[in-house]
């Protein structure tokens, strides 16, 4: 079901609904920097074949998809992106949510557990923490904001292949073209270009992994103790270490750390570990589910 809301200061924003409206448990899913509602289709299919009674609310944050651009390039941020969060979410009538994050959807659920803990069940990270190494950063600025439109999904496919292929040594050619059909939109010439606003770009720009961002944001990571956890990384992810990924969870004291074999920045969270692993945690967060 397509959902449709306003931001706070005006903009029409998008999301999607899966899996049955009563559920017991709505699971809010935020995607990472470049991509849109459908970097959660393959998790969400997978997790309703496997019988899982929950409702997943899939979104476009400002700038991608189906979500109206902002011409104030300073609101492509996480803080304005989670505090869209809540408007949907009191949108929809949710007093309460699990979130579901992967890599800047994971900083959003940071940002939202600070702004409103008593609305937040529980928290799944895909592949980020409050540190990040510099290799995973730069590789992402090389590429962020570079909309040359491509003739055909097959082009978009290889040129997609061409970026992230070390984060995907064992993809298809059809792999590479059902993830350009998920972050790529056709043009009214009929050639594809990337789906979302080039002007977010700002935001990996000014992701500056100082000392004393690196200790805010592992304060802001400390917050997320108040629920329970499931991070997934890759296991050559260039972004979250395997060291960090390890600290969080001991720091956590309630969390469950699943590396993914031969997969780096990031998981689809389709992968049956990570199905196992999601099932088992969205049903600890609600018993009836």
């Amino acid at each position: 079901m397509d959902i449709r809301y306003r931001s706070k200061d005006g903009l029409e924003l998008y999301a999607k609904s899966y899996g049955a409206e009563n559920a017991p448990l709505t699971a809010l899913c935020m995607h990472g920097l470049t991509r849109n509602h459908k970097d959660f289709e393959p998790m969400i299919d997978a997790l309703l074949a496997e019988g899982l009674n929950v409702r997943f609310i899939a979104v476009d944050v400002r700038g991608r998809c189906n979500s109206e651009s902002d011409q104030n390039v300073e609101n492509y941020t996480p803080a304005v992106y989670a505090d869209d969060m809540f408007t949907l979410l009191d949108h929809l009538g949710v007093e309460k949510a699990a979130l579901i994050g992967t890599s800047m959807g994971g900083i959003m659920s940071m940002f939202m557990m600070s702004m409103a803990p008593q609305r937040i069940l529980g928290v799944v990270l895909n592949d980020i923490g409050p540190e990040l190494e510099q290799a995973g950063l730069d590789r992402i600025s090389g590429y962020v904001g570079g909309n040359e439109p491509k003739e055909n999904y097959e082009a978009a496919a290889r040129a997609v292949a061409d970026v992230q292929k070390a984060a995907f040594p064992n993809y298809t050619f059809d792999d590479w073209l059902a993830f350009a059909k998920r972050t790529y939109r056709e043009r009214p010439d009929g050639k594809v270009e990337l789906d979302y606003d080039p002007a977010i770009a700002r935001t990996i720009g000014e992701v500056k992994p100082t000392p004393e961002i690196k200790q805010a944001m592992w304060a802001l990571y400390a917050q997320l103790s108040a629920v329970p956890l499931l991070l997934v990384r890759g296991d050559i992810s260039d972004l979250l270490s395997a060291e960090n990924a390890e600290r969080m969870i001991t720091e956590h004291g309630n969390g469950e750390l699943v590396t993914v074999s031969q997969i780096g920045h990031t998981p689809l969270l389709n992968e049956p570990d990570v199905v196992t692993a999601l099932t088992k945690h969205l049903k600890s967060l609600e018993p009836n589910v």
